[in-house]
């Protein structure tokens, strides 16, 4: 774990929704994502809270967060920089802001407490999620203070290279939210629009795809260990099948056929070093 980070998990979530709410009061649209944002939606359901406890993000570390990430529009990109600067009173990465302003800043708080990622308008690690760039025409305020849960999901889903504490993360979230039916709500996952992106998007479908069945198997080890019980397995199993159905079922684009054709035989997906660099 980093050292730099010296709050509990519960100061921390509020510290995270205190950022969220006084951008708000400015006008600012700012949402949590990553394990923070899961852990926000998901602490009303003590099945998807018996997962952290038994099985654990980092080890015998318990519940742990490293650091605060949240996504923006770009368009608020110079009032979000004066918020984080002035009103709040963080301090930046110098050469980093030079480097990736237009897309990325970070900020650590002015206690050294932990570090915030502040990213506009799209994720781009092995795969982009998109979110918009301006309020009122984005993905943003489907959800408060949290992302949607479709993109949470997506946001795990895109990993290449999936590893424990990311597919814990996507167990707490199909333990603790239903797939959406013909009704649409901020407490349930909207495969629909996960099928939609992944059908024009072969790499990305291919790399969700797998890392669904990955879940499914880390799920069926736990159980065998006897770090979790069965009956929360089969809950998020049936909903994993359920929306991997859904993803099936849903008609692909010229451009995921034309991808299909060639398969793995090419790299399909982004080294994340290459966006560091």
């Amino acid at each position: 774990m980093s050292e730099r980070v010296r709050l509990s998990s519960e100061d921390f979530i509020k510290e995270a929704v205190r950022i969220i709410e006084e951008a708000s009061k400015r006008g600012i649209v700012l949402r949590i994502i990553g394990a923070v944002a899961t852990y926000i939606h998901s602490q009303h359901s003590p099945q998807a809270l018996e997962i952290y406890n038994r099985i654990g993000r980092f080890g015998d570390k318990g519940l742990v967060f490293t650091d605060l990430d949240l996504v923006a529009y770009s368009k608020q990109r110079s009032r979000v920089m004066e918020f984080f600067e002035k009103t709040l009173g963080f301090k930046y990465n110098v050469t980093f802001r030079a480097l990736f302003a237009h897309k990325r800043l970070v900020y650590y708080h002015s206690k050294d407490l932990y570090h915030v990622d502040v990213f506009f308008d799209k994720l781009e690690f092995s795969h982009d999620i998109y979110f918009g760039n301006e309020p009122g025409k984005g993905r943003l305020e489907l959800d408060y203070p949290t992302v949607s849960l479709a993109d949470l999901l997506l946001e795990k889903l895109q990993i290449h290279q999936i590893n424990v504490k990311d597919l814990v993360d996507m167990a707490v979230l199909l333990c603790a939210h239903d797939i959406c039916g013909t009704t649409i709500s901020r407490e349930c996952i909207d495969a629909k629009y996960i099928a939609k992106i992944l059908a024009d998007d072969w790499g990305f479908w291919y790399d969700a795809t797998q890392n669904l069945e990955k879940l499914k198997k880390f799920l069926e080890t736990a159980v065998s260990e006897g770090r979790l019980d069965v009956t929360i397995k089969n809950t998020i199993e049936e909903r994993v099948n359920r929306l991997l159905k859904i993803i099936e079922e849903e008609p692909k684009t010229s451009n995921w056929l034309k991808r299909a054709k060639i398969g793995t035989s090419k790299p399909w997906y982004r080294e994340v070093e290459e966006l560091v660099r």
